[in-house]
């Protein structure tokens, strides 16, 4: 089920949503003529004529289906010039060859972007120097390169292969996102050919990673073998990635397009713009709810429930739709406006219901339930039984940061007591299945030493944080790096609570407003932007939210008006609110709901 965009208009357009006409010239009140049957109006003598605003007519948004199909803006251009797919043919056959001054822009700074490639920032410019004027200095010869690993699921000779392209290629970096991919940097357009041969080789690709199309699927870690898991929706997975990832119909969206597909409620499916959760109609059995319009950024929504009970067999067609929707009707005037959640915003769940049904299923779909509120945080870290009988032991990197060394150790840990599974997880987290009883503990004792815990701290587990400033061109402040001596230092710090906290506390840092690491959705969470120190001068620093949730009472932080702190006063700061919340909270309350309610003196 295909719709075509390349057909004419499949509604009228309406008035929100026509071009803007040129006003006629008024004629002089003497050049006007009246209709002989229509008298004039008597004039009042009430009062004077109270005058109204002009009507303000909206602005075309740009959508394919209403019959806009002349790009708006550069992006939207660069996009109808060249399919961007159509970028790797150029990178293997020229760039590969002339390196990367030989690049031309526009596929550097867009197209590149479909086949996982970003510039990274060059070093030695602080969070003064972020903005579009400054791009050409910003600008590194070197990529981030993004790995997409649909539903963080890995065997371990694609593992093996990530360790070894990270260690020639990538100077061993390599960091685990939030969502499930492998991020490599400092990878050299020379080198990319190579690394496609032998990613692809083991069943792995770069394809879509990025840019405005539909990027990785994100599962669950545990699918097919979670004690509490509704479905395993693995095959559906494995239909979209098949079916659509890398066909032009669906690599030409308004914006990125993020999916989550679990049978169970740890992918942050409130947060994708469309998401599937397994739930159990009383009638028909095990299937997935659908939930769309969900992000963050700069304009956060939570995503909005559509109210359907999806079969697992009809889960690649029904996304098939919602991509199809987003594609003809999304917005794509502006970037800023041209994320699902803004449709969703306009129309409704019962109109974005409507079309989908009507105008791309053809048929309706059935009424669902909607799931049920999970009681605890899911992230998997720790031991958990699995349904073959064996161990999955869940391991907590800080932030998510490993090496190419690690992940080729780790490979051979996971050999040795006999499993092939490796998992990445919507938390920066890697998940080790199939272990037997007899070897949790030397697996447990033998990843400790390469920084990866499966018992780890509160200030371990739960915190989060984006690439930064070390590596991101938009990034204001240092993130994921800082995370690596902040998570020792609250270790440290706050010891004496740890037997008073029950509950988890996560801290998301993000480096920008893009909100990569969530920072509106954490306890506590950070967003990178310059701060004055005080004395007159820009240094960086962050905003705080507080008590953002998802999942229990899902809502988006606080945010304390004028309150900001540097990145020294990071460590300060969570040692103070923490604090306040041991002393002020009641039984079994949770950070979030202490935060809506504590004094704003104590949040600060």
């Amino acid at each position: 089920m295909t719709s075509s965009t390349d057909a004419g208009p499949t509604d009228q357009p309406t008035p929100e949503s026509q071009p803007e006409r040129r006003a006629r010239p008024e004629r002089p009140a003497s050049e006007r003529r009246v209709r002989p049957d229509r008298p004039r109006p008597e004039a009042t003598t009430t009062g004077p004529r109270v005058r109204t605003g002009k009507p303000v007519r909206r602005k075309a948004e740009g959508q394919w289906a209403l019959g806009y199909r002349e790009p708006l803006n550069p992006n939207e251009q660069s996009k109808k010039d060249d399919n961007p797919l159509n970028v790797r043919a150029r990178i293997e056959n020229i760039y590969a060859k002339t390196g990367f001054d030989g690049i031309d822009k526009g596929d550097l700074r867009g197209r590149f972007r479909w086949w996982g490639l970003y510039t990274q920032r060059e070093q030695g410019y602080d969070g003064t120097w972020t903005g579009d004027e400054n791009i050409d200095l910003l600008e590194a010869k070197y990529f981030m390169m993004r790995i997409r690993c649909d539903g963080g699921a890995l065997n371990l000779a694609q593992l093996r292969t990530l360790g070894g392209i990270s260690t020639e290629f990538a100077r061993d970096t390599a960091d685990l996102s939030d969502r499930e991919n492998v991020q490599y940097h400092w990878i050299e357009v020379e080198n990319v050919p190579e690394i496609w041969k032998r990613i692809e080789a083991v069943g792995l690709k770069t394809t879509e990673a990025c840019g405005d199309c539909p990027r990785v699927v994100l599962g669950s870690p545990l699918a097919g073998e979670a004690l509490d898991e509704v479905i395993d929706p693995t095959p559906a997975i494995e239909e979209i990635v098949r079916r659509y990832i890398g066909k032009k119909e669906y690599s030409n969206l308004p914006r990125k397009f993020k999916t989550a597909i679990s049978g169970q409620q740890d992918v942050v499916h409130e947060i994708n713009d469309v998401a599937f959760v397994g739930v159990v109609h009383p009638e028909h059995g095990p299937g997935l709810d659908l939930w769309v319009g969900g992000g963050l950024s700069t304009n956060p929504m939570l995503a909005k429930r559509v109210g359907v009970w999806v079969p697992l067999d009809e889960v690649p067609d029904v996304w098939e739709a919602v991509v199809s929707v987003f594609r003809d009707y999304g917005y794509r005037r502006l970037r800023t406006k041209a994320r699902l959640k803004f449709l969703i915003k306009d129309w409704g769940i019962e109109k974005f219901r409507q079309v989908l049904e009507d105008e791309y299923l053809k048929r309706k779909l059935i009424d669902g339930p909607a799931p049920e509120q999970p009681t605890k945080p899911i992230d998997h870290v720790g031991v958990q039984r699995l349904r073959n009988g064996l161990n999955a032991v869940g391991f907590s990197p800080i932030a998510g940061r490993v090496s190419g060394t690690v992940l080729t150790k780790v490979a051979d840990a996971v050999e040795r007591i006999g499993s092939d599974r490796v998992r990445f997880t919507p938390y920066q987290k890697l998940i080790v299945l199939d272990v037997p009883d007899d070897k949790v503990d030397a697996l447990i004792d033998e990843l400790e030493p390469l920084g990866l815990q499966a018992r780890p701290s509160l200030w371990r587990r739960n915190l989060m944080a984006c690439t930064g400033i070390e590596f991101c061109k938009l990034s204001f402040a240092e993130t994921r790096k800082r995370s690596q001596a902040l998570v020792p230092e609250l270790e440290e710090r706050l010891a004496d609570l740890n037997a008073q906290l029950d509950v988890p506390i996560t801290i998301n840092i993000n480096g920008c407003p893009n909100s990569c690491a969530r920072s509106q959705i954490a306890d506590i969470g950070f967003k990178g932007q310059l701060v004055d120190d005080g004395t007159g001068n820009q240094v960086e620093g962050f905003q705080v939210h507080l008590g953002g949730s998802l999942g229990f009472d899902s809502a988006f932080g606080r945010k304390l008006r004028q309150h900001k702190v540097t990145t020294g006063e990071l460590g300060d700061y969570i040692d103070r609110v923490v604090r306040n919340f041991v002393k002020q909270r009641s039984d079994g309350e949770r950070f979030a709901q202490w935060a809506v309610r504590a004094d704003e003196a104590d949040l600060r």
